[in-house]
């Protein structure tokens, strides 16, 4: 299976970077991982919700430029459907048993994801109705996912 975060910005924070390379490292066991970033917006300050809009579409259309019709494309969206870890990894094993072989994870940056991405998306997946930093989102899916595959495998995972 391959699996694609496609995100938006570059993660700026060492510590952030350290843990989705670790996590990185050990998802190479089980499926092929990439990660592609898109260039971010800048955001003004007390941008309009008519600027705010422009900037998720600008962002957005970058993102589906990295979406092929193929994939199967689960964006993180605050109202989509909250999974606990063995719901997802359930979800990751039966795609993978339907022939979905490339999963590509949708992660917006700061305002979130376009319309455009979320029409394009054939699931919603929250993680919280707290909102995340898009950077540290990253790396919680990585883990998320890496965790999914060792519960598919009957692996030991801490609960």
């Amino acid at each position: 299976m391959k699996i694609t975060l496609l995100t938006v910005g570059k993660v700026k924070e060492k510590y952030l970077r350290d843990g989705i390379a670790e996590y990185s490292k050990r998802l190479g066991k089980y499926c092929r991982l990439e990660i592609v970033e898109v260039t971010d917006e800048r955001t003004p300050d007390r941008a309009s919700q008519a600027e705010e809009e422009q900037i998720k579409r600008i962002e957005g259309e970058r993102l589906l430029r990295g979406i092929r019709e193929t994939d199967y494309v689960i964006a993180l969206a605050i109202d989509g459907t909250m999974l606990d870890s063995v719901e997802l990894a359930e979800k990751m094993e039966k795609l993978g048993v339907q022939g979905e072989s490339s999963l590509v994870f949708a992660i917006g940056g700061s305002l979130g994801l376009s319309d455009e991405v979320l029409r394009r998306a054939d699931y919603r997946l929250s993680f919280s109705s707290m909102t995340f930093p898009h950077q540290l989102m990253r790396l919680i899916l990585l883990e998320q996912i890496y965790r999914g595959f060792r519960i598919m495998r009957g692996e030991p995972y801490h609960k």
